[in-house]
């Protein structure tokens, strides 16, 4: 349990806010979208196959869904810190970042620009049991270092952070 407790200034009610074990169970993958390239092209074009893909409208056709096909690089990896996770992820692209910056570029250029690359932090947290650990339950704070920053500036993508919790 952790417990907070403000006092200040002194003639203030105190805050208190108790945190019983936190169960985190984490995940983190980068993505590139189309409405047209599928992303079997997508993979031939960069060299580097995806870990999971999405097909546009393969469940629904009118509205699709899904919305666009998609392009992932996966860590589901347990045990890790959030950064280590994305270290994963980022040590696996780096290698093609210039191809997956010229891709998003050609397909922000043919179908306007919009929001092709992603890296997607996925956290469900979770006071239950039912959640899988992580070793960050008791401190939930992260950063993105100077080298995730410059790959997400260098690719052209965007960050999208994705927080669940207990009704």
């Amino acid at each position: 349990m952790i417990r907070y407790t403000t006092s200040w200034p002194s003639t203030a009610t105190s805050t208190v806010v108790m945190i019983d074990a936190m169960r985190v169970h984490q995940y983190v993958y980068f993505s590139l979208r189309s409405d047209h390239m599928p992303a079997h092209e997508m993979a031939a074009r960069l060299g580097l196959g995806a870990d999971e893909v999405t097909v546009k409208a393969s469940k629904r056709e009118s509205p699709p869904v899904p919305r666009v096909h998609a392009w992932r690089v996966v860590c589901r990896d347990s045990g890790l810190t959030l950064e280590e996770q994305i270290d994963r992820v980022i040590d696996r692209l780096e290698p093609f970042a210039d191809e997956i910056a010229a891709l998003a570029r050609e397909i922000d250029a043919s179908e306007g620009e919009g929001v092709t690359g992603t890296l997607q932090v996925v956290r469900h947290l979770s006071d239950d049991g039912d959640a899988e650990e992580s070793p960050q339950h008791q401190s939930l704070g992260w950063h993105l270092d100077r080298r995730i920053l410059n790959f997400l500036h260098h690719t052209g993508a965007e960050l999208d952070v994705d927080e669940y919790g207990d009704d």
